[in-house]
């Protein structure tokens, strides 16, 4: 190189133009940029060279005289024209072609739109080849993906600063990617992207799924108590599109009816039984007096079946979800909605679908004769607990039905218990939240209506149970072994009540499902499976179809080994299910007790769980719920005391109480 030699080398990937000063050593050379600041460099970092003889403050004027050449459309109308040959090109080359000029300041600028371009041409050699159309398209598909991109995460980050701004923000579909991967962080610590990095830095939130939580709440994308159980599990919370176009359809034309001999039922009183907030209303019962003064029970059951075939879209549908799930701030079905709550339920003086269990008891409670018809019902009335609670209390003459029922099912519960039933009364409470805010809790009293339902479900299942058995039907058939329980002499040394009935209930094993009929221990029957929930609990809608088919005389729609097949998928995710009721109903509970704190509860230990640490299992009577409390004093199963909240995390499923004194008792109650 010569002094002088204008020439362009790179700075920290930046171009810049330098005249060459004076050589430095055997290889490299000193050269001036146009702020006067000497580089040293070796000739290979040169990537272009312009003859003369300049100085570095001639290098601002040569840049500015280059700069109107320099414009990136100029280089699509030469490669247009150079593409079909696909021949080298030298900056001289592109400047002669664009500009008909050979001078300096043209080639400079020719040189600079080949080293900027990233499109049109690549470098090969000591010139530059057109790309092919293919790549070029390509590329500029890439480019406008990126452009696309850009713009999506500069939307997204504005309408954040928005939404945290408390302004209204519209959330657009491109930003659903970015807040789905802070939802993940927060679910799945170990599943942090790039993206969340990026958008907790720029927004000075630490790197953490508690503050990444926050910050989702702060959006308005998730509320304060969200729930993460439900999110974390598989349990799928909307439909897919095409499992509700097959609702509907159903509902404008429904299926053809396989059953076209349905027995008519239509003349019986039937008395559907629920909570008042129950929407798939699946049972009904009826009494129906004979001719030789006995009585036969009805017991009805909703029909899903009517409307769902084996293997179809909503059986598929039902099958992957196990069971409707029931929470507190409301239930998720395992049909569609419209279907469930709408014609597979049994509505009040609408014309329903059903399989109906008929039952003559004989006079200890066993069960002397059954029938099992498929039927069209028309029920009566709708009725709640308590309804039905008044009813026997004022021993309405109107109804007596009602009575028959109640002590057709007091009948039935001594015999099972002359069969070796286990019967454990614990306290059950029931959670609500209403508009995710408004909680209550309830606790659910053992009344003479709900033991009357209760033993005609059983009594259902019993029936269905010993059908299947007789005709070799395979079903989901429960059993639970026999447990190992204390003796006499240790129950009577505890206390009466919740603490012995705790005892009892951890000594039961788990109830089993399986294609062989097992004993029931707890419910004391030889033979027993599900059938009284078919719009809720998959099982039971698989005995139905299987029943059914048997009633017609059609081949079974699965076999035993199929049966069992499904029967291990089905009981995986409705385990899921359950666990996720299970710690959503805990969070809200613990929620009610935070929003509570200066509520004083009476308290009762019902065991130990780590007694040499004091650590026990309370509960709380007024609530029905059963927590952990460590003592600071000695104490006694059964012992009862005041506590109040110290302190409750639901997010961290942490509770902590303090003992209260009576004087401290007295004092808040007043």
């Amino acid at each position: 190189m010569d002094k002088g030699t204008l020439v362009e080398i790179r700075i920290q990937g930046e171009r810049r133009l330098a005249v060459v000063d004076r050589p430095e050593g055997k290889k490299d050379w000193i050269v001036i940029d146009s702020g006067g600041q000497a580089h040293k460099i070796r000739p290979q970092r040169v990537e272009y060279q312009i003859k003369g003889l300049y100085n570095s403050s001639d290098i601002r004027g040569f840049v500015q005289q280059a700069q109107p050449y320099i414009d990136p459309d100029s280089l699509e109308v030469a490669w247009e024209i150079l593409v079909e040959e696909g021949l080298n090109i030298t900056p001289e080359d592109l400047a002669q072609l664009l500009f008909s000029s050979k001078t300096p300041v043209v080639c400079y600028a020719a040189h600079s739109l080949l080293a900027e371009d990233k499109i049109y041409f690549k470098r090969k050699g000591d010139g530059y080849e057109p790309r092919s159309t293919t790549q070029v398209e390509e590329i500029k598909h890439q480019f406008l993906v990126e452009q696309q991109r850009s713009q999506e995460k500069e939307g997204f980050l504005k309408r954040v600063k928005q939404a945290l701004a408390k302004e209204k923000v519209e959330w657009k579909d491109s930003d659903r990617n970015r807040l789905e991967a802070l939802e993940r962080f927060v679910l799945q610590p170990e599943q942090k992207s790039n993206i969340v990095q990026e958008i907790l830095t720029i927004f000075g939130r630490s790197q953490t799924p508690e503050a990444t939580f926050e910050l989702l709440v702060e959006l308005g994308w998730w509320s304060q108590n969200e729930n993460l159980f439900l999110r974390r599990s598989s349990y799928p919370v909307h439909f897919p599109k095409k499992v509700l176009e097959v609702a509907h359809k159903c509902l404008q034309s429904p299926p053809d009816d396989p059953h076209v001999n349905r027995l008519d039922l239509t003349h019986l009183k039937i008395y559907t039984i629920d909570d008042e907030s129950t929407e798939e209303i699946d049972d009904g019962l009826s009494v129906e007096y004979l001719e030789n003064g006995q009585v036969r029970l009805w017991i009805h059951i909703a029909d899903p079946s009517r409307f769902v075939a084996p293997n179809d879209e909503l059986d598929l549908e039902a099958r992957k979800r196990s069971t409707s799930l029931y929470l507190p701030t409301g239930m998720i079905p395992m049909f569609p909605g419209e279907l469930a709550t709408g014609p597979m339920s049994l509505i009040q003086g609408k014309l329903c679908p059903a399989v109906s269990f008929g039952v003559i008891l004989d006079e200890t409670g066993a069960v002397q004769d059954y029938q099992i018809q498929v039927t069209h019902v028309k029920p009566t009335y709708r009725l709640t607990y308590h309804d039905v609670d008044e009813m026997l209390l004022m021993d309405i003459k109107a109804e007596p039905e009602i009575k028959v029922l109640a002590q057709s099912a007091k009948l039935r519960h001594q015999w099972r218990k002359s069969q070796g039933s286990i019967n454990i009364q614990m306290p059950e409470s029931m959670i609500k939240v209403k508009n995710n805010d408004e909680i209550t809790v309830e606790i659910l009293e053992v009344s003479p209506s709900r033991q009357l339902v209760a033993e005609m479900m059983i009594l259902t299942g019993e029936v269905a149970g010993r059908y299947c058995q007789k005709h070799n039907i395979p079903v989901p058939f429960r059993g639970q072994p026999q447990p190992e329980l204390p003796s006499e002499e240790e129950l009577l040394l505890l206390p009466a009540g919740p603490v012995r009935s705790c005892a009892l209930r951890r000594c039961m094993p788990r109830s089993e499902m399986g294609v062989t009929p097992s004993r029931h221990t707890s419910l004391g029957l030889d033979t027993y499976t599900q059938v009284t929930s078919p719009i809720r609990r998959y099982t039971d809608l698989l005995a139905h179809f299987q029943i059914k088919a048997h009633l017609r005389g059609d081949q079974l729609p699965f076999t035993r080994e199929q049966m069992q097949e499904i029967i291990y998928s089905v009981t995986s995710s409705a385990q899921e299910a359950s666990s996720v009721e299970r710690q959503t109903n805990r969070y809200w509970s613990l929620e009610f007790l935070r929003r509570n704190e200066n509520e004083v509860w009476q308290a009762l230990l019902l065991r130990w769980l780590r007694e040499e640490e004091n650590l026990g299992l309370i509960l709380l009577e007024e609530l029905g719920l059963e927590l952990p409390h460590r003592f600071e004093r000695p104490v006694s199963l059964g012992d009862r005391m005041s506590l109040q909240v110290k302190n409750a995390d639901p997010h961290r499923d942490e509770v902590r109480f303090k003992e209260m004194l009576n004087c401290e008792v007295s004092s808040t109650a007043s």
